[in-house]
């Protein structure tokens, strides 16, 4: 079966590519396995080694790499590269505190005894990654899965299936064995099978929170750990002491950057009634501004959703909310490439809205926001948790008291004070309730990518 990549772009087919059948799916596991044993028994200085070469090779291919993400899905040329200073700065950070997180645990002295816990390798992890980020996403889970002693097999998104083979490409020119890591061009049901097949000890997905149930349910057959970053709905709250102008610039970017498809950009603001009109106004003429074009363009600013079905899903959100009694403030028909059926969507930015519209409790993936007046800290904390999701929240405030304080109540996995839409590799990412299970990034990540074993030793003469 063939699999093709149509470009958002200008709609045609970019990629072509043939999907595994089973004599190839299962030709890949027995590699998988025959390369375990060897790659767990290299020294960690050797993987580093091979890792770091691998990461030198990806950055030296920044310009192709950055314009195959723009053509796969949409994202402007202008921003593309950012991807790869990105993959960089995880890829560093995880190696760098591999040797540390990896290392013996001590337990305590005990006399007659020696008694410490190893870290050992889970075995083979299978990460399926998504379209929106391709190398961020998938680099969260590869660099410390491999550096931990696991070997690796990646299926890629169908929307961007050269991520998967410029990885192949730079982790085997680096001088990593044969085996240890493999790509596969495959459908759903073919990787839920692998999954099911329990030969993974790690399944690491990204993706919807539907997909994210069929992965459970296929790893609950197998008794295998999965890892799972499905999406959110992430909120911010603008108190009346915030830098008025520069959470607009903040949060219009968290909105709109990568036309808004982004587990954790920024999809409801909550703006205290002292600056309620100053920060409206502010997000309004900052969003408008924006480029909607072709985004091999410099000049875009804002490029096409990755499909016309996920814009019109969008824009059905924002005609809801309208017809249940919102204000669309920007005039989209400034955006000549925005029209039923393109993916091409200009931002969009509504008030009067509501909870009880599907614009402020769906997930849009899009560049698209609702904006609600508070009157207090309490207010805002019971809004911004009255959401199925959990990924990442933003507090804008000169008080970092405050902020600590908010924080705590706020139920998501990371809260940023001043900033948002954005992973520091130094801290775990991790979601809850519907934004998934599981944790990548951090030293907290190795626990997940290896299995602790208890060593307890009696001397001869204890």
């Amino acid at each position: 079966m063939i699999q093709r990549t149509i470009s958002p772009v200008d709609g045609r087919v970019y990629v072509e590519r043939e999907l595994a059948d089973a004599q190839r799916i299962e030709a890949a596991l027995e590699r998988a396995e025959r390369a375990a044993p060897g790659w767990r028994a290299t020294a960690i200085e050797k993987r580093i080694e091979i890792l770091s070469r691998a990461v030198d090779l990806f950055v030296a291919r920044r310009e192709k790499i950055a314009e195959e993400i723009t053509w796969q899905m949409g994202r402007p040329i202008r921003h593309s590269p950012l991807e790869v200073g990105g993959f960089e700065e995880r890829a560093r950070h995880m190696l760098e505190i591999a040797p540390s997180a990896l290392s013996d645990v001590a337990v305590g002295e005990k006399p007659g005894f020696q008694r410490f816990i190893r870290r050992e390798p889970l075995g083979l992890v299978f990460v399926m990654a998504p379209w929106n980020y391709p190398y961020l996403t998938a680099v969260n889970t590869i660099w410390p899965a491999l550096v931990a002693g696991n070997p690796v097999l990646l299926k890629h998104s169908s929307q961007t299936p050269l991520c998967a083979e410029r990885l192949q490409e730079v982790l085997d020119e680096a001088g990593l064995p044969e085996g240890v890591f493999q790509h596969l061009h495959l459908g759903h049901e073919a990787a839920l099978g692998i999954i099911r097949s329990g030969r993974a000890k790690l399944v690491a997905f990204t993706g919807s929170v539907g997909g994210g149930r069929a992965v459970q349910r296929a790893a609950g057959e197998a008794f295998i750990a999965t890892n799972l970053e499905l999406g959110g709905k992430d909120p911010a709250y603008v108190r009346a002491d915030a830098d008025i102008a520069f959470a607009v610039e903040n949060l219009v970017d968290g909105a709109c950057f990568n036309a808004g498809q982004s587990c954790c950009g920024i999809e409801r603001i909550y703006v205290d009634e002292k600056v309620y009109e100053a920060f409206v106004e502010g997000y309004v003429a900052t969003a408008s501004a924006y480029v909607l074009d072709d985004p091999t363009r410099p000049g875009t600013t804002l490029g096409p959703m990755v499909r016309p079905a996920a814009a019109d899903f969008a824009r059905g959100q924002v005609q809801a909310a309208v017809q249940a009694g919102a204000r669309a403030l920007i005039d989209t028909a400034r955006f000549e490439r925005d029209r039923p059926g393109s993916a091409y969507m200009a931002p969009q930015c509504l008030v009067d809205v509501t909870h009880g519209m599907r614009v402020m409790k769906e997930e849009s993936f899009a560049p698209i926001v609702g904006i609600m007046k508070v009157r207090s800290d309490e207010e805002a904390i019971t809004l911004m948790n009255d959401s199925d999701f959990g990924l990442t929240a933003s507090v804008w405030t000169r008080d970092l008291e405050a902020a600590k304080r908010i924080g705590e109540r706020i139920e998501t996995g990371t809260l940023f004070m001043n900033r948002c839409d954005y992973l520091d590799p130094a801290l775990a990412w991790t979601g809850v309730k519907d934004s998934g299970r599981g944790v990548s990034l951090s030293r907290l990540a190795y626990e997940h990518l290896t299995r602790p074993k208890s060593f307890h030793l009696r001397l001869a003469n204890g």
